[in-house]
């Protein structure tokens, strides 16, 4: 069997990587940078001589459509069909000031402004990448997916894309219709976060102040796996 893991070079993906392979499955292991990408391969395969000849790695940026191709006819030309699909690759959104952020740890207080910068630079790359680099790979690898006898997809998410934490009830009432949901849907959702964010209004209309394009994004990416999973009835998402 054969994997796909995007944003694959450390943390959760790495270790989704390693998981794969005691289970015998040949993985792709992906990452934007191929230095770093490469040096996570020899990690996996200092950890065991059985996985030397089963992890690959590919290059892979999900916010370019030339990138996600050259993987897609990567996987097509190799295997001629791919098993799984993890979507992990994603950003934060904002930058952490570290030091202020230790120091509110041992109880200074300290406006959360102070800590965490965002701007809409930032903001748009988030939901470029979470969002549309995701569903722009899935859309891809689906036809070689199709030709899985058992094709999965994960999308990996996070415990703040729950719509608990978007106040603005017109975005959380689309994002939970399920039986009405399309991606057309998210689309505007998308397009009105990214406006009122632009004009400084996300506390008025709603939007969270804190990590807003992170959480923005892994909620309307938990919608489109709603989608994925009503469309493709045959895959385990």
């Amino acid at each position: 069997r054969y994997a796909v893991v995007t944003g694959a070079n450390k943390g959760i993906g790495l270790e989704i990587c390693r998981q794969l392979l005691s289970q015998g499955i040949t993985v792709v292991l992906t990452a934007r940078d191929e230095k770093r990408g490469l040096e996570a391969v020899e990690k996996l395969k200092k950890g065991s001589d059985s996985v030397s000849d089963r992890v690959i790695f590919h290059q892979l940026q999900v916010t370019d459509l030339a990138s996600i191709a050259s993987l897609a006819e990567f996987i097509k030309s190799q295997f001629g069909k791919l098993d799984i699909l993890v979507n992990n690759a994603g950003i934060g959104g904002s930058i952490m000031d570290a030091d202020a952020f230790i120091a509110s740890s041992d109880g200074a207080k300290i406006n959360s402004n102070e800590i965490i910068t965002q701007n809409y630079e930032l903001v748009s790359e988030c939901v470029e990448t979470n969002y549309y680099g995701t569903k722009r790979t899935t859309e891809a690898l689906i036809p070689l997916l199709e030709l899985s006898e058992s094709p999965r997809i994960v999308n990996v998410s996070s415990a703040m894309g729950k719509l608990k934490y978007i106040p603005n009830d017109w975005a959380k009432g689309i994002l939970k219709d399920v039986d009405n949901l399309t991606e057309e849907k998210i689309d505007e959702v998308l397009d009105v976060f990214l406006k009122d964010f632009k004009e400084g209004s996300l506390e008025a209309k709603g939007w969270p102040k804190i990590f807003s394009a992170y959480i923005v994004s892994k909620a309307v990416m938990n919608a489109y796996t709603r989608i994925l999973a009503k469309k493709h009835t045959g895959f385990r998402n």
